[in-house]
């Protein structure tokens, strides 16, 4: 019997690289392995799901069972694996061995976990799949007050998302600035003055310290001596790459699990993409990059090995109360900025020495002209 192409996670990465798989070779035997309940949903979606009112269900795309009956795949939910063995093709789920063609690790990144003292931690929800969700919808139901951890571009979305389904939202990060390890300065005003005119409070600087139950909620001590009352908390203070099991299994990992531009890891047969994979140096948590590395992965699997390209890559930040597209210059390049524009209709560009558009962030209006930017801009990885 044919051993099958074992995917490890029914995300983004690993249910479009098996449906791009699946388009080259309808007979190859397929089998995804998923940790949580194996629906199909667009994780983009779940900063969205207030505003539209949507629950899980409402997010969900389809179901296990129609996922395996479309990619002619089977699909274990549930499931997690406790081991790789690359020396011998095989993977461990407890005491059982499932042997591999070829192995995919699309198991995606976790959440950071926050240290906070206090008796209320578990009020704390990170958000990271469609099961966190459901989690906290549940939890949310017939509460106002949120405090959101976390300024990123996460963090940022779910104020939107929130206050828009009539929660009051409050917002604390360590930094100076929202995103700020995405935007200019400029940018940054403009988008937090859109939320903060839905009503969202921001406390830059400090952290939480502690959170504790009280009798009418919560109270969110910060480190600067601000006291938040609130009903439960959202974490969105980043995400880290799952790698641990492929370090046990001798895998290269760096900030992720290191692959090549064929997305192969040091070890034959084993590839990686999406989140938890680092790509010729790139680690991009977002989706356009996902969506490159499926359909290269999907042509090397199916017997014509390709290389994985990435061309500008802009990101759409879900904050309808500004809209923001942004495109960060490549890694390594340096450039001048220049602001261009006023209120919260920016044009913030980034051109090298020679006048080369390196990257930009366009806010509220100005988010119409980056079809006419991007054709300008370089390829991230030609």
């Amino acid at each position: 019997m044919t051993a099958p192409v074992v995917i490890v996670g029914t995300g983004l990465a690993g249910y479009n690289l098996a449906r791009e798989f699946r388009k080259l070779d309808g007979d190859t035997p397929l089998l995804l392995i998923t940790a949580d309940d194996g629906r199909s949903y667009s994780k983009p979606m779940l900063s969205t799901g207030f505003a539209k009112n949507k629950d899980a269900d409402g997010l969900s795309m389809a179901e296990p069972g129609a996922m395996a009956e479309q990619l002619k795949a089977e699909v274990r939910t549930h499931t997690r694996i406790s081991g790789i063995d690359p020396g011998h093709k095989r993977l461990w789920i407890g005491e059982e061995q499932v042997a591999y063609r070829d192995l995919i690790l699309a198991w995606g990144a976790q959440t950071v976990q926050v240290p906070v003292e206090g008796d209320a931690g578990a009020a704390i929800y990170p958000i990271n799949d469609l099961e966190d969700y459901a989690r906290f919808r549940a939890a949310a139901a017939g509460k106002q007050r949120v405090l959101i951890l976390g300024a990123g571009l996460i963090g940022c979305e779910f104020a939107n998302d929130m206050s828009l389904g009539g929660y009051q939202v409050e917002l604390v990060a360590p930094c100076e600035q929202v995103m700020p390890t995405l935007l200019h300065p400029a940018a940054a005003g403009a988008v937090q003055a859109g939320l903060e005119g839905l009503g969202v409070r921001f406390h830059l600087g400090p952290v939480l310290t502690r959170l504790q139950r009280v009798a009418e909620g919560l109270e969110a001590h910060l480190s600067d001596g601000t006291l938040i009352r609130c009903d439960l908390v959202v974490s969105a203070v980043g995400l880290r790459p799952r790698i641990d099991l492929a370090a046990a299994a001798g895998l290269q990992t760096n900030r992720g699990v290191v692959v090549d531009r064929q997305l192969r890891t040091s070890h034959a047969n084993i590839y990686a993409l999406g989140d938890c994979a680092e790509v010729d140096g790139l680690n991009l948590l977002y989706v356009m990059p996902l969506m490159s590395c499926a359909r290269a992965l999907a042509q090397t699997l199916a017997g014509n090995p390709t290389v994985v390209t990435y061309g500008p890559m802009p990101v759409t930040v879900k904050t309808p109360a500004c809209p923001l597209v942004v495109s960060p210059p490549p890694y390594g390049r340096e450039g001048k900025w220049q602001v261009e524009g006023q209120g919260s209709d920016l044009k913030v560009l980034c051109h090298d020495a020679e006048g080369n558009l390196l990257g930009y962030a366009l806010t509220g209006t100005a988010v119409m002209e980056k079809l006419a930017l991007n054709r300008q801009l370089p390829a991230l990885m030609a």
